[in-house]
Parts: C-alpha cells; structure tokens; sequence
C-alpha cells in the first residue's frame, strides 16, 4: 500500500536533461528569470547544463535558493518561470523544475560544496521557525558573517516541507539534505524549544542583535459547523500522520474533502495512493476560479479524484454533509466515512507578544519591519503568495533588511 505513496516519480538523465535543455532558446533578457521570485535565474543554470557544466548550474541555482532541491519540487513552475517562457508560445514551455531537480540531484550525488559562510562580524540573529522562510534567512545571514540560532518547536526542522507535503511529491530525505547543508554552514537549530513557553521573546530581545519571526502559517483553520465533529479531520493533521508514518495508515474506503488548493490536491492524492478507492472533493470555487496549481489539479484528475466544483457547506450530521451552489439552485448530500477540511491555514502566535492581524503582521515602517524595532517578520505572516519560492524570496530580503539595519560586514 505504501509504495505509491513513497515513490516520487523519476527525474531526468543526463540524455534526456539535455534533450530538454536544447529546446531552450537561450534568450538574451530572458523572461523566466525575471519570472522567478527566489531570482534562481533558470536562463543561466540551463545554459550550464547544455554545456554540460552541472556544477556551474549548482552554483548558479545556490547563489539564490538555499532550497533548490526542494524548490524543483514543489514550485508551482506555471505560475512564474515556466508561464514566462518564450518557448511556451511555440510548442510548450522548457521543464524548467525538472531541469533544476537534476541539477541539484547531482549536486547531492557528488557532494558539492557551494556555498560558504562569510567572516565573523560579532552579532548574532535567533530566527524561531525552521520553515523555508526561516531556513533561507539563516543562509544568508550566516553568508554575511552572522551567528543564527534557529528556535524550532517540533523534533526535526523543515515546517510544512517536514511535516505537510507528501513523500511522493517532497521525500524526507532531500529536506533532510537542504537541512543538513544549512547547518554545515554553521547555524545551530535548537529542536523542541517552544518560545513563549521554554524562553521568552524578551530572553532573545536581549541575547540576540535582533529576532526573525518565521512561524509560518501553521494552524488548520476550520468551519464553525464541523468545529466538534468527531468525523472531521485537519488537512494538516492528515497529512502530518501519512507522513510521519511514511503512508502506513488506516483510511476508510468513502472519504469527503472539502477545499480547492494545493493542500487539498495533497490530501486527495495522498488518499489515492494510499488506495482508498472513493474521494471525492468538494470545492467552493468553480473551476475557472481554482487556486490549485493546474499540476496539482490534473494530478488528482487522473489518479481517479471526483472533484465538485461551485458548492459551500449548508450543514453537516456526523458523516453526512449537505452543501448547496454558490450561483445555481442546486443542492447535494455526501455521505462519507471520513471528512477532511482542507480550509486553509492560520498564524499561531501564542506566546510570542506579536501583533497579528488578518493573519498577518502589520509593519511599523517597512515591510519585514514590526512594531519591535528589533524584532521582524518574514514568510507566510508577510504578505504575497504563500508558496515556497516566494518563501525564498522573502527569507533572502528579511535577512538584507537586519544586514542593512545593524550595518554588518562582508556584503561582497
């Protein structure tokens, strides 16, 4: 049962990574890289590869996206670079994931060592949360000489990449490896420390030069109505248990989600390999509205998804919901063994004596600024798209901003 579950699709060969790579047309302002939020500048990492030069591509991808790995994964490539692409106006856009995703995997084979902290500049930066955000705001802090100690709650680091997206689509073992590549550059993550709870934000206010709240958006949000139904599971919560336990988990035969982005396709492709023969989900938005990548929606598509689109909840018994549609007189009932709300998420920030308004941060003065002056705020609590590419980004532009403010060194 577990095998589709773990198994991530085969990447390209070197035959095949340069019969893709020459579709490039080697644009001389290329738009993909413009397209990019981490600024991973497809244009030159694949000019890299058509030269065969891999590691020119590593280092290309790596001066920007301390997550590459992770990014040829998981970035939604039709929204930014690959949308962007001259080529798509031809015959379809260069696969510029899949080209970044053997680039970093040979990276990982032979062990490249690209990237390099700077000097010690005498000031150290505590980052709490060791999501992607977090994780790239410690690179490139510890590239400009700064201490980082990143305070994570949970046993192992990653946030969402550990303990959300699906081993088929992320494997543990390339977190493990981004992870492990952060550390080496000398920051120190402290597991299972809760701050507000084991240490104080005042403790860190005055051990630190200055504190980065990455906490991301890590709470299941919900619907008033199935709020204490025991039928009811968090996206969040299901796919935390697939992937702990690597897809070795009970699931009925008939079971309903409810929602329409990514996290949702996750959940309701996690449940097709994990064979659970009916899935059906329940969407507010009507097609053309979707928030899911089209990737994602078409993969549930074909792994045998129903997917309903235009209709809310109205009510719900135990394991029997009733939702009508948004625009049309129409109703329908769905009863299921086991529902699953995929709703979204929301800011968690118990303990941390941080303003948080319509899920979000309000900034004192500019953005990644709170009203702190020594404490700021970068990832899914700023504001702009909610994937992990544009966690890069903003991780990357967080750290620039202390580096500005304190005036460090070594910013070569």
């Amino acid at each position: 049962m577990t095998s589709k579950y773990n198994q991530e699709p085969k990447g390209y060969t070197m035959s095949t990574v340069m019969q893709e790579a020459a579709r490039c047309l080697l644009c001389e302002d290329a738009p993909c890289s413009k397209a990019c939020p981490a600024h991973t500048n497809p244009a030159k990492f694949i000019r890299s590869v058509r030269f065969r030069n891999v590691k020119g591509a590593a280092e290309t991808i790596r001066e920007n996206n301390a997550l590459g790995a992770i990014c040829a994964r998981v970035c939604p490539t039709e929204r930014y670079c690959e949308k962007a692409c001259t080529r798509a106006k031809i015959d379809g856009p260069i696969d510029i994931g899949g080209i970044q995703r053997y680039v970093t995997d040979m990276e990982r084979k032979e062990n490249m060592q690209i990237l390099h902290a700077g000097k010690d500049n005498g000031m150290s930066i505590a980052i709490i949360g060791s999501g992607p955000a977090g994780l790239q705001a410690a690179t490139t802090l510890r590239q400009k000489g700064y201490g980082v100690d990143i305070y994570e709650k949970q046993a192992k680091a990653g946030g969402y990449l550990t303990y959300g997206i699906p081993e088929y689509r992320l494997p543990e073992a390339i977190v493990d490896y981004e992870v492990q590549r952060i550390v080496n550059l000398g920051a120190n993550i402290k597991y299972n420390v809760t701050v507000g709870k084991d240490i104080t934000m005042d403790e860190l206010k005055a051990k630190y030069s200055a504190v980065i709240v990455a906490i991301g958006a890590s709470a299941a949000k919900t619907i008033p109505m199935f709020e204490h139904n025991i039928c009811t599971e968090s996206a969040i919560s299901f796919l935390a248990r697939a992937k702990e336990n690597k897809g070795n988990i009970d699931v009925p035969d008939n079971v309903l989600v409810i929602g329409g982005g990514d996290v949702a396709m996750d959940v309701v492709t996690t449940l097709k390999k994990l064979d659970v023969p009916h899935v059906t989900d329940v969407v507010y938005e009507e097609f053309d509205e979707f928030r899911a990548s089209k990737k994602e929606l078409e993969g549930a598509q074909k792994a045998g998804v129903t997917i309903i689109d235009g209709y809310e909840p109205k009510e719900v018994h135990q394991n029997r919901a009733t939702f009508k549609h948004r625009k049309i007189d129409s109703e329908l009932t769905i009863t299921a063994d086991k529902i699953i709300l995929a709703v979204g998420q929301k800011v968690d920030a118990a303990g941390l004596d941080i303003d948080i308004q319509h899920n979000e941060i309000p900034f004192r003065e500019a953005r990644y600024h709170t009203k702190d002056p020594k404490i700021f705020a970068t990832g899914d609590i700023v504001d702009g798209d909610k994937t992990v590419v544009v966690a890069v980004q903003k991780g990357k532009e967080v750290a620039e901003e202390i580096d500005r403010v304190l005036g460090g060194q070594n910013n070569d």
